[in-house]
């Protein structure tokens, strides 16, 4: 499918998306506050600066965009047709990255989530639920 932007107001588009604070993010922040969880975001001390940490517990949350994440089988993941190779090795190095800040995360006894775009988008309750009753088990 041909895209609806001019190649300047794509560049534009992309531009302006952010990596910290997306709608995303703040949904799972919001809840989890609500749900009576503290945490911080995006703490630099954390490998990986996860989106989310609970530090006396050890949880990392990272909110992952299934675009800029290339969730293997989304439909929100479509690799652009314009520089193609640039984008296909972009993708990869943030997988490659992602694995190596898990490994290590879990190697330091760290409890890593992975809230993917599409599954916040689809059922926000069940994802959220199923978040927290792990995270209930591990501050038990």
């Amino acid at each position: 499918m041909p895209d609806v932007f001019t190649k300047e107001k794509r560049s534009e588009v992309m531009g302006k998306i952010k990596g910290k604070d997306t709608r995303i993010e703040r949904m799972v922040a919001r809840w989890l506050h609500q749900a009576g969880l503290r945490y911080r975001k995006h703490n630099r001390s954390i490998p990986g600066s996860p989106d989310i940490s609970i530090k006396k517990y050890k949880i990392a949350i990272f909110v992952h965009g299934c675009f800029w994440h290339g969730h293997p089988g989304c439909k929100k993941y479509k690799p652009p047709q314009s520089r193609s190779a640039f984008w296909a090795e972009k993708i990869a190095r943030n997988q490659a990255r992602d694995r190596q800040v898990f490994e290590t995360l879990k190697a330091t006894g760290w409890h890593v989530f992975l809230v993917w775009e599409c599954e916040i988008e689809q059922d926000f309750d069940f994802v959220m639920h199923e978040m927290k009753t792990k995270m209930d088990a591990i501050m038990a």
